[in-house]
């Protein structure tokens, strides 16, 4: 815990809520309808009641989304080999498309829309569950035709298009295991996927729109086989129509391939419930990225308990989250939608383009009610001062991938949910299948906080030597093994349990600074492998940041830690100004003294820089490490999961000849 961590805290715990959900709302919602069935009366003994007695809180679950079984389970969970390494369902035998898609049909909803998609160009198309299983098979016919089976891996580097989901679940109904691969990366960063899962075959297109303009995936993809050899086999879809080099011995063409299988229908593998059915990328600290590997009755399920609990998801419902198939929220989104029989729309362009009303457009052309956003991307729109227009078919506003700042949170409250929709605040990861924090739409909401722990999970804050604490900082904890955990880093058990539980025995510990306030309600403060000690004290970067965005010419800051020959560490601040213009010759040295004089003396900034852009990852993240490793000169690592890799150049520019001040 340092110092201003836990000033930033208090101030957080003076705060009281500022929304309360109407008496219809909490009557209809999921969680409460699943706490009068049964008989529990409130939230903390519905969690308590799901840690201490998992079997009941699953099995419920379970009745609850009908979820089907070729084979029932004999033991829910075993934990001999500890608790990194639990399995589920011991014994059973599934397949995610069984409990999903099919599902939906046996029971009588093949005609309820199941996915709408709008290009960035106006094109829509629109599916049933019906039309998606036909999608579906006829693609798995086609994988199975080129020698793909139960085990297989397949790279699906595809934009948002309808194919990736029926990829996705074509590669689950076969038992292969898919490799999902952010659409704007590079060669490089696609075939260190491939190569780290020794692809079989590679799905992809030959581009995609992004701000009016062609993105040419294929030659990307073309390049990155070359550097994966592995792979065989490549499938392209045809977006746009384009001549593109063709591989006579490797390529196939998508629409031919499924054709050759029209209205075929494919036999769907019965897998073991631990079986492998994706295995999804994030970034580490030391820069290689970690493949979290998720099984058919882990990531689904998880994913669905969050958005019925949390999200309080409807069969009537139309889900829209603005992200990208390569991220967790992509499959995060068709797995938990398609176990509810929910609709998806899916967008492929960017937010803001031809215009910055082209979300709230499509929230009201496809009646979207629950919408999920980023609040890097709601901050940017606010500062354009974008109008929004009343949007009466949304009913649950979402967010995830950082935490908010208060002014944007009440933007996106009172602009987009015109003050009656809640905002459920979601926090967890990839390697977690979902949240591990989340907000229910039932409790009145504090601006940036969470209502604690999503039922399932064992979360607690703890201090340096992993006991419990209670209206302090401390680190975020795990104590019990839950559904949606890694099973473990692909072909790299060693690191994973150094990532998640070496810190202390039995306890997984996820990196993040938390703390619990007076009034129940959780917050996150930063990240703990980011803090730095500076002359002795410890500090994160939050409150060094908070010290310059406080100043009326910044809009957002990112700190890191240098080497001081005397302090051991100083702070380096890079600011971003809500209009470039505004930047002259001393204000660099004004954000200095601005900094100081918050901090203090001891805490002192070496050196503010003011810069047009930060880095951040695609899922919404500050990308510190990669600053300081630009600014040192030291070797980047992995920058794959960069937005904007350009705003390196002019932090490393800045890094030259650094000179220690203080």
């Amino acid at each position: 815990m340092t110092t201003n961590i836990q000033q930033t805290f208090d101030f957080l715990n003076q705060q009281v809520p500022v929304w309360n959900p109407n008496k219809t709302l909490i009557k209809n919602a999921n969680i409460q309808l699943f706490m009068n069935k049964h008989k529990i009366p409130s939230i903390e003994e519905l969690h308590g009641k799901s840690i201490q007695n998992p079997e009941w809180f699953y099995e419920s679950l379970l009745e609850e989304f009908d979820i089907l079984w070729q084979e029932q389970y004999q033991q829910l969970l075993n934990t001999e080999k500890g608790a990194p390494f639990a399995k589920w369902f011991i014994g059973g035998k599934t397949n995610l498309h069984y409990y999903t898609i099919e599902k939906q049909i046996s029971q009588g909803r093949g005609n309820t829309v199941a996915l709408i998609w709008e290009g960035e160009n106006g094109d829509t198309i629109s599916y049933t569950y019906n039309e998606l299983n036909e999608k579906i098979n006829e693609l798995t016919a086609a994988l199975t035709s080129l020698g793909v089976s139960k085990g297989d891996r397949i790279g699906i580097y595809l934009p948002p298009i309808p194919e990736a989901p029926i990829s996705l679940f074509a590669c689950a109904k076969i038992g292969a295991i898919v490799i999902p691969v952010f659409s704007g990366y590079g060669a490089e960063a696609v075939a260190s996927r491939l190569n780290d899962g020794e692809a079989k075959v590679l799905i992809t297109a030959d581009g995609f729109f992004r701000r009016g303009k062609i993105v040419k995936m294929k030659e990307e993809a073309d390049r990155a086989v070359e550097l994966a050899p592995t792979v065989q086999q490549v499938i392209i879809v045809n977006r746009f129509n384009r001549n593109i080099s063709i591989h006579p011995s490797r390529d196939y063409w998508y629409e031919e391939l499924i054709g050759n299988h029209s209205s075929q229908e494919a036999e769907t593998e019965f897998v073991d419930s631990d079986h492998p059915f994706m295995i999804m990328y994030t970034s580490g600290t030391t820069g290689r990225p970690k493949g979290t590997v998720h099984t058919h009755t882990g990531f689904p399920l998880k994913s669905a308990i969050d958005l019925y609990f949390c999200f309080d998801i409807k069969r009537t419902d139309r889900i829209f989250w603005q992200t990208d198939f390569g991220w967790m929220m992509g499959p995060w989104l068709f797995l938990g939608a398609a176990v509810h029989g929910a609709t998806v729309v899916l967008y492929e362009g960017s937010p803001d383009f031809p215009h910055e009303r082209r979300l709230w457009e499509l929230i009201k052309r496809h009646q979207v009610s629950i919408f999920g956003i980023s609040p890097t991307l709601i901050r940017s729109l606010m500062v354009k001062d974008v109008e929004v227009p009343n949007l009466p078919s949304l009913r649950i506003l979402g967010s995830t991938g950082e935490p908010w700042n208060p002014t944007a949170w009440h933007w996106f409250l009172e602009k987009v949910g015109n003050g009656r929709c809640p905002i459920i605040n979601y926090s967890g990861g990839t390697e977690v299948s979902g949240g591990i924090l989340g907000t229910y739409p039932i409790f009145p909401l504090k601006p940036c906080g969470f209502h604690g722990p999503i039922p399932g999970m064992a979360a607690s804050v703890v201090n340096e030597r992993g006991e419990k604490v209670e209206h302090t900082v401390g680190d975020l904890t795990i104590r019990a093994p839950f559904l949606g955990m890694t099973k473990s880093f692909w072909n790299d058990d060693q690191r994973y349990v150094e990532a998640y539980w070496s810190k202390w025995e039995g306890i997984w510990a996820h990196g993040d600074f938390a703390a619990v306030d007076q009034h129940g309600f959780w917050y996150l403060l930063g990240r703990s492998d980011d803090t730095m000690k500076v002359a002795g004290k410890r500090i994160g970067p939050s409150e060094i940041e908070a010290a310059v965005t406080a100043h009326e010419a910044v809009k957002e800051a990112a700190a890191i830690g240098i080497p001081h020959p005397v302090k051991g560490e100083v702070p380096v601040i890079f600011a971003v100004l809500h209009v470039h213009e505004d930047s002259h010759s001393d204000l660099e040295q004004e954000l200095l003294a601005y900094a100081a004089r918050s901090l203090g003396k001891a805490l002192k900034p070496n050196k503010v820089h003011i810069v047009s852009e930060l880095p951040y990852t695609q899922s919404g993240k500050i990308a510190r490490r990669v600053i300081k490793s630009s600014y040192l000169g030291e070797p980047l690592g992995d920058i794959s999961t960069l937005k904007n890799r350009e705003s390196l150049k002019e932090i490393a520019k800045r890094g030259k000849g650094i000179e220690y001040i203080g």
